[in-house]
């Protein structure tokens, strides 16, 4: 059978739409490109502001800079335990409300929800939940930027619709084999779902990596900074404070240089999961979604 051949319309359609999706892929690029440059180029390209999306005197000082700063290191080290740990527990208990959420027959099914729901649209507010984690002793521990945002409603309703759409005769014929309800999530629903969990999984640890608000209202010991609060400290800082600080970078670096390096560094990490659950991202996203 012969295919249809588009027609002139949609030739010109299909056209515009590349040539505006490879604009905004070069406009979303272009800033990335723009602190490689920096990150490279001498410190006297960077202050006469000559650097544009090609570096200007190649040097890689401020890598070896900020690969050997100690602050920077910690911070890594604690986004990365943070990333980790709050993913894997967020991913356990935001799955662990959905499932027995996703059964009609759940008594009280629909008031639970609404009150998920509810907490969607209304929080507490910025000062009593600090007071509550101040009276909690979580105050400058770990724990308090991950604890409060174990439970996602959005992640968790996503589940929830991905559970909906599994066929119920798989649950009932596990039911005849004498498993109970723990057995069928972990061993049927679980492996069924890797989609949805791939999926969220990637929403909790992007949103965990990048989180920097949290800890800078609950932490202050520098030892338990994460890498982007260190990031915004490090930007928001002036010139002259940061070379007062860091003699050696007065040297052969500028504050600029250094904190693209930083940047680009902070950002690899992150992007290195990007590969691994891509085949997950779009089935997982859709199917979570358009069902129940």
């Amino acid at each position: 059978m012969n295919s249809i051949k588009p027609s002139a319309g949609e030739k010109v359609f299909a056209a515009f739409n590349y040539c505006v999706f490879i604009l905004i892929g070069i406009t979303t690029l272009v800033p990335f490109i723009n602190l490689l440059a920096k990150s490279l180029s001498s410190e006297e390209a960077v202050v006469s502001g000559r650097v544009g999306l090609f570096p200007v005197g190649v040097q890689f000082e401020t890598y070896k800079y900020v690969l050997q700063d100690s602050m920077f290191l910690t911070s890594l080290k604690t986004s990365v335990l943070l990333t980790v740990i709050g993913t894997g527990l967020s991913l356990i208990m935001t799955t662990m409300t959905a499932y027995p959420l996703s059964k009609i027959r759940l008594r009280g099914r629909k008031w639970l929800l609404l009150m998920f729901v509810f907490t969607m649209l209304f929080s507490g507010g910025l000062i009593p939940t600090y007071l509550l984690m101040h009276n909690l002793n979580l105050v400058n521990t770990l724990p308090v930027l991950f604890l409060p945002a174990m439970v996602n409603v959005f992640n968790m309703l996503i589940i929830k619709n991905y559970f909906e759409g599994l066929p119920d005769s798989l649950e009932e014929s596990a039911k005849l084999d004498g498993a109970g309800n723990i057995r069928i999530l972990i061993h049927i629903m679980l492996p069924l779902s890797l989609p949805v969990l791939a999926t969220i999984a990637l929403f909790f640890a992007v949103a965990f990596w990048n989180d920097y608000f949290a800890a800078m209202i609950y932490i202050t010991d520098p030892e338990l900074k994460p890498l982007q609060l260190y990031l915004k400290e490090l930007i928001v800082s002036s010139s002259g404070d940061f070379l007062k600080n860091n003699v050696d970078a007065a040297i052969n670096m500028t504050p600029q240089s250094i904190q693209a390096s930083s940047i680009l560094l902070a950002t690899i990490p992150i992007l290195l999961v990007y590969p691994f659950l891509q085949k997950y991202f779009v089935k997982g996203v859709l199917v979570g979604s358009v069902k129940g």
